[in-house]
């Protein structure tokens, strides 16, 4: 449990979850007749559901990115949602450690995401979670945490929130 006052941490992933990639083919997504690349080269961006920004913001959390969009999230991303600017992970420089992880099958993102909530409850929404990233943050993350898969090509459904928020209200 937090300490009182300190809500739980939302990590977001930002590709797949909030911008769903859609249909895909021989692995690669299939972009939308006539779509071109955004301002930001990124031809996906109108797949964002602005719905998600209020549901987003409803959460009892803070949000925080967690993506490799990184400062680029609040320039981009946050606008289309209605969301304030949110503080952002920011992504060490590979080590030996991460290297470790990674040939264990522990996602990259997961040494980093655990250090920086620093036995705080939070949750985490990304496309790329493995039962290896859950039972590595069981084995050295002293808080709850609950780890979120999402579907890459449906994104973060109204199902998903709700069992985010009611591990939120609990956590």
């Amino acid at each position: 449990m937090n300490a009182p006052g300190r809500l739980p941490l939302l990590f977001l992933d930002v590709d797949g979850p909030l911008i769903p990639f859609g249909p895909r083919v021989g692995g690669h997504p299939v972009y939308p007749e006539g779509t071109r690349p955004a301002a930001t080269g990124h031809p996906l961006l109108d797949r964002i559901d602005p719905a998600l920004g209020p549901r987003l913001a409803a959460l009892p959390c803070e949000l925080v990115w967690a993506t490799t969009w990184a400062d680029e999230a609040n320039a981009v991303i946050a606008p289309r949602l209605g969301l304030p600017a949110l503080p952002v992970v920011a992504w060490p420089a590979p080590s030996d450690e991460d290297g470790r992880d990674v040939r264990a099958g522990v996602h990259w993102k997961t040494r980093t995401l655990v250090g920086w909530a620093a036995g705080r409850a939070f949750a985490w929404v990304d496309d790329e979670i493995t039962g290896r990233d859950r039972s590595w943050v069981a084995a050295h993350h002293d808080g709850p945490a609950l780890l979120h898969r999402v579907d890459p090509g449906v994104g973060l459904t109204g199902a998903g929130l709700r069992l985010l928020d009611d591990w939120l209200r609990t956590a």
